[in-house]
């Protein structure tokens, strides 16, 4: 089964995904197939335990004093689809970089992004968004940007709305000024793309459960981390896709230029 080709009008990539029962990869003990890999519900449900069981005292020192923490202030936001998010995203960018024969640094460390995602650095969770923050850093830097369009424009607009990181019912224009030039957007499309390049030489099925599968991204609102997903793949097949942002215009606008790892470190 290979990936089949759509370009929207956002001229974005897209992951091609038949259902499970197509080519035999219908185990239900299998969130994902990329390729020749594959990662078990199992793993999924380890690392988003971890996350679960290590998260509390982290998550309790952040909560603010005058009373005590509920338990949705006490929850970590990771969800079991964040992780096949991770894991799916890091495959296909790692098969990116290996055919491009691309040097990724070894610049992020879990300690760096364990306040911002408020959790622990000794979780699998946060060392693998780790690996995908140079990974995904380092194909923004090096693949050429792509055209912009307006459906691109919106697609980032329409992750960031979702997570409450910018103002609704922005019109294009509206975004267009906030996002000054679109360069972070271009830089954005061009990954996409390469991803969708990869996955039309691999096999990519993704269970039921898990089907609206995103790219994980990180953007600063000011001084805060901003932790998105911009969706691929979802139950009726590939989407157009999104993933990275350089800072905007406006200081009430998303920033996707995270912090430096010393200034991550001592935040």
């Amino acid at each position: 089964m290979r990936a089949r080709r759509v370009i929207a009008a956002a001229s974005v990539a897209a992951l091609g995904v038949l259902s499970l029962a197509a080519c035999g990869k219908s185990a239900p003990n299998i969130a994902a197939y990329v390729g020749d890999a594959t990662y078990s519900v199992d793993r999924v449900d380890g690392i988003y335990d971890e996350v679960q069981a290590k998260s509390g005292d982290a998550r309790q020192q952040a909560v603010q004093p005058g009373g005590p923490p509920s338990s949705e202030q006490l929850r970590p936001k990771v969800t079991r689809q964040d992780v096949v998010d991770l894991l799916v995203s890091l495959d296909l960018g790692k098969r990116v970089v290996a055919a491009k024969n691309i040097q990724v640094p070894d610049e992020i460390t879990p300690q760096h992004l364990e306040q911002s995602l408020q959790v622990p650095a000794t979780t699998e969770y946060a060392k693998l968004w780790a690996e995908w923050a140079d990974l995904s850093g380092v194909l923004n830097q090096q693949l050429p940007p792509a055209e912009l369009s307006d459906a691109s424009l919106m697609a980032v607009y329409d992750a960031l709305v979702k997570v409450e990181a910018i103002p609704v019912g922005m019109s294009v224009a509206d975004v267009r000024q906030a996002f000054g030039d679109g360069g972070f957007v271009r830089s954005a499309t061009a990954l996409s793309a390469a991803l969708e390049e990869e996955a039309g030489r691999v096999d990519v099925t993704i269970n039921p459960r898990f089907r609206n599968v995103g790219v994980p991204s990180m953007v600063n609102k000011g001084q805060t981390p901003v932790f998105y997903s911009l969706p691929y793949i979802n139950e009726e097949g590939p989407v157009t896709d999104i993933s990275t942002l350089e800072p905007l215009p406006s200081s009430d606008a998303p920033s996707a230029e995270g912090p430096a790892p010393d200034e991550a470190a001592a935040n």
